[in-house]
């Protein structure tokens, strides 16, 4: 009888430390490199550049959090805009090689203009090969975080770096009838303008969100393992010509490195950093005229100020191993504005068969971008995602969202904090509230750049309240 009772009380206690090893909290992160080869196109601007010369290596940077019951995984890939297919078949390499659903895994581009063309917009097409090359090299690196999991601790806090987040829209004069690059008129706010300007009143069309959120990752030992930012600046830019670079968010990911003293680390560590709602938010105060500077001083005085910023919220952190992970998702159908059978006569006259690359003006590039959302289907299926870490909770937006959405989910969530990451998992262009829309400028202009209807803010925020609740 005793023997039954001590062999019943060392399997219980076996059990017991298996459900607590298994629940233990573990993280792991790796980055593959994912630069392209020179001669791509980087389709930062209206028309194409060629890539000659690779400043900094593009990576595919990779955080899996598992709790012992879930694992979810972050992803920030360098790259301007990447549309939905490519991160669908990433994703099925995910799960084939490391089991993790789809809806587990949150892929984002940190939204350099600096990067090889993976998807089509203005002048520029993408390159079938590096698109063909890039989903495999993307799994790896969440596959090489999996390798890396091991028991860790999380903490997550905010700062704020406002010196270096702008509206770039900005109020037509009431007096002053636009004509905007479309050869149309109507617009009351204008993009990027340049002081002086006499068209332009001086005042932005919509706030800024100077947050700088911060999960940062820690082995059990209290060794730095990996750390996610997130900031609402579109990009920087100002690289050199045809260069392939980063921008500042690769910058920052080294100098957090260097700041937490985790240069000779192994395994390495990883920080990431992910763009928040910034599809209205540029670095340039256009009310002064900022001196010149050579290519990449912008971007390094950036990154050097939000990772400061970055590294004295972390000291302020305690981390904790005991926190519970969980995930909800939908799929939203939003309406495609379409252009009219008058609208794409219009547009084929405009464009008269000519080859891409002998398109010149705004009006002959946005006839042809006409012709091409011709071809789209009438709805559009958005994947959304948030995902919950102990109290915190992240929303992951499919395209360039205006600040003041993220600042209005931030606001109206049912679980705080919360921080937005944009351009994840889909491309579906500027998603402007309808109050940009009636003001009009580039954000809006239907397009590759701008196909959904007016109204999607609006039914995209009530499904992420919808997903909060779930989460709660």
């Amino acid at each position: 009888m005793k023997k039954c009772t001590l062999t019943i009380l060392i399997a219980v206690q076996l059990a017991s430390a298996a459900s607590s090893f298994a629940a233990t909290l573990r993280a792991g992160a790796a980055k593959a490199n994912i630069t392209p080869p020179l001669g791509i196109e980087i389709n930062g601007g209206t028309a194409p550049v060629i890539a000659t010369h690779v400043h900094d290596e593009l990576h595919a940077r990779a955080l899996v959090l598992d709790d012992g019951t879930t694992r979810l995984a972050f992803v920030l890939v360098d790259a301007c805009l990447i549309d939905r297919a490519l991160f669908d078949a990433a994703k099925a390499l995910i799960f084939q090689h490391a089991g993790m659903a789809s809806n587990h895994v949150s892929i984002s581009t940190t939204h350099t203009h600096s990067a090889g063309s993976v998807c089509g917009v203005h002048l520029s097409e993408p390159d079938p090969a590096y698109r063909a090359w890039l989903p495999r090299r993307i799994a790896d690196a969440v596959r090489l975080a999996v390798n890396q999991l091991a028991p860790a601790r999380l903490a997550w806090g905010s700062g704020s770096v406002p010196q270096h987040v702008f509206n770039r829209r900005v109020t037509v004069k009431p007096d002053v009838t636009y004509t905007t690059l479309l050869a149309a008129t109507g617009d009351r706010v204008k993009m990027n303008w340049s002081s002086p300007e006499p068209a332009v009143d001086g005042d932005f069309s919509g706030p800024v969100d100077p947050e700088v959120f911060v999960l940062s990752v820690q082995h059990a030992d209290g060794r730095p393992l990996s750390l996610l930012a997130n900031y609402s600046l579109h990009y920087v830019g100002g690289v050199g010509p045809g260069h392939l670079s980063a921008d500042y968010s690769g910058v920052f990911c080294e100098r957090m490195t260097e700041l937490l003293g985790a240069e000779k680390q192994e395994p390495a560590f990883v920080a990431l950093m992910s763009n928040g709602t910034s599809g209205d938010i540029n670095n340039n105060d256009f009310r002064k005229a900022r001196p010149p500077q050579k290519p990449y001083e912008q971007i390094r005085i950036v990154a050097e100020d939000v990772a400061r910023e970055v590294h004295r919220v972390v000291k302020t952190l305690t981390h904790r191993d005991d926190l519970k992970l969980s995930v909800a998702s939908t799929e939203l159908e939003i309406d495609v504005r379409k252009p009219s059978p008058a609208e794409l006569e219009r547009a084929r006259g405009i464009v008269g068969g000519r080859d891409r690359l002998k398109l010149r003006t705004w009006s002959e590039f946005y006839a042809r971008e006409q012709l091409i959302l011709a071809e789209y289907p009438d709805r559009l299926a958005l994947p959304l995602q948030v995902f919950r870490i102990g109290d915190l909770a992240v929303a992951q937006w499919p395209g360039e969202i205006f600040a003041i959405s993220g600042l209005d989910l931030k606001q109206r969530s049912p679980v705080k904090p919360l921080f937005n990451i944009s351009m994840a998992n889909g491309w579906y262009g500027y998603i402007p509230p309808p109050e940009a829309h009636a003001a009009g400028s580039y954000e809006t202009w239907r397009g590759r750049t701008s196909p959904l209807v007016t109204n999607a803010i609006p039914e995209i925020t009530d499904a992420f309240l919808k997903l909060l609740e779930k989460v709660k």
